[in-house]
């Protein structure tokens, strides 16, 4: 038996004799993404210090593997990569709702850009089937980029802790999804 398929059914039969426990993990799932996007505020300022606590470890880490390879080129960009990520991830850890509103600036950017790549990705398909979802997708995006963006600073208040939540609660929906599936399948 090929050692993709005994994974994959190893998994499965995983999946079938602990399908409660992946309920519970769902609707836990479920629970903390009703929470983040009912308290926008306070989850966008969670967002901040989790990023700024990834962005001070990895600073420190960049920092030590630069003087680590001191004898490549290299040395001193990364140096500087690192430092600025350790500053940066202190300065949003002291001041977290300013590091919400940036992360913010940054997500409508991404919005922004992402939905004029896939507008124009779609005239570039066009005559495929599926070219007006990619379309419909990219005005989408757009849109969304465009709402942040005109509602900020403000919208750095909620966009981090509700982007958060949708995808807490997409998790969890899945994780039921899988486990009342497997449930069905062993009765």
């Amino acid at each position: 038996m090929p050692a993709d398929l005994a994974a994959n059914k190893s998994f499965s039969t995983t999946v079938r004799e602990k399908w409660g426990w992946f309920l519970i993990l769902g609707i836990v799932f479920v629970i903390g993404g009703v929470f983040a996007i009912a308290m926008p505020l306070i989850s966008s300022v969670t967002v901040a210090i989790f990023i700024a606590i990834v962005l001070v470890i990895a600073g420190i880490f960049q920092i030590f593997q630069a003087f680590s390879v001191q004898g490549w080129g290299g040395f001193l960009w990364q140096l500087v990569v690192g430092i600025v990520m350790l500053i940066g991830g202190i300065a949003i850890y002291m001041m977290p709702v300013t590091g919400a509103v940036f992360v913010t600036f940054i997500i409508a950017a991404v919005f922004l850009a992402k939905g004029i790549f896939q507008i124009a990705l779609s005239f570039r398909v066009r005559p495929m089937d599926g070219w007006g979802w990619i379309l419909a997708a990219g005005i989408i995006a757009f849109l969304a980029g465009l709402f942040i963006l005109l509602q900020y600073p403000f919208s750095g208040l909620w966009v981090p802790g509700t982007l958060a939540g949708i995808s807490l609660l997409f998790t969890g929906w899945s994780y039921i999804a899988l486990a009342l599936a497997a449930r069905r399948i062993t009765a």
